[in-house]
């Protein structure tokens, strides 16, 4: 079979994790994703993805909060979904990292265009979290600056299941 895209990106949200539970990771639904996402490795094409963080933390709902401690609780609501989906994903025998823009070197690799480009030519899906690294951008940005750094030749986007 011939295969449209040899690198893509995949922009899932964090909502897309929780299903119809709203909030939070439903096992089932990340394991359909994990499924799919497998089927695209199995044909030869080169996965990253970029997660939301939703389904954990949306913001400061209009509450008392500075603007750059709710974006920051928001990278880190993408790290703990990025640690779920690798998870997810070693468990079916796909191999993946995680790799972040915020700096938690027990947890996860760092954020290395090259590291990240010798992973996925490995065949090994990467999942990018942490967003941008920076306040005020969403992982949509996120998204289009991890595809253009590594030259995805595409950009999937997966908002709800």
């Amino acid at each position: 079979m011939k295969i449209a895209y040899k690198r893509i990106l995949l922009k899932l949200s964090g909502e897309a994790l929780a299903g119809e539970r709203k909030n939070g990771i439903d096992a089932e639904t990340l394991g359909n994703i994990c499924d799919k996402i497998k089927e695209i490795v199995d044909m030869g094409v080169e996965v990253s993805i970029v997660v939301g963080g939703g389904n954990f933390w949306r913001g400061r709902y209009g509450h008392e909060m500075e603007r750059t401690t709710s974006d920051y609780m928001g990278m880190l609501a993408t790290c703990m979904n990025g640690l779920a989906l690798q998870d997810a994903l070693e468990s079916r025998g796909v191999p993946a990292r995680l790799q972040t823009a915020v700096e938690m070197r027990t947890i996860a690799e760092q954020y290395i265009k090259r590291k990240a480009d010798k992973h996925l030519a490995n065949g090994r899906v990467v999942i990018f979290s942490g967003g941008t690294g920076s306040p005020f951008f969403t992982t949509d940005t996120a998204a289009a600056l991890r595809a253009a750094e590594i030259e995805a030749d595409a950009i999937l986007v997966g908002k709800t299941i």
